[in-house]
């Protein structure tokens, strides 16, 4: 079960549950993937909604990875996702949010 507190996600890959966190070696990882692309520009395509299927799947692997998980980009082209590819595209906008979420006062 995903932790919401602590930035985690869950997506279900062929059935099983996985907890995807984008920790800072995971946005490290996220940045060499995407190259060209800064972690900015990621988030402001994520909020205008012109995000890609690659930055999709660059997320997941990502996230995937900072859960502890220990595939790649192309284990996950092989899987069934779990809500198909809208709910791949929610978990990676949602983890993109839970990353850089500023702490709340007092908390």
């Amino acid at each position: 079960m995903a932790n919401p507190w602590t930035g985690e996600v869950q997506v279900v890959l062929d059935g099983a549950p996985h907890v995807c966190k984008l920790t800072l070696g995971a946005l490290a990882e996220l940045e060499e993937c995407l190259e060209e692309v800064s972690l900015v520009d990621l988030v402001e395509r994520f909020e205008s909604g012109r995000f890609r299927a690659r930055d999709v799947l660059a997320l997941l692997v990502a996230g995937l990875r900072g859960g502890g998980w220990r595939g790649t980009a192309e284990d996950l082209r092989c899987v069934e996702i779990g809500g198909g590819p809208a709910e791949a595209a929610r978990a990676a906008a949602q983890m993109l949010a839970r990353a850089f979420a500023l702490p709340e006062k007092g908390a």
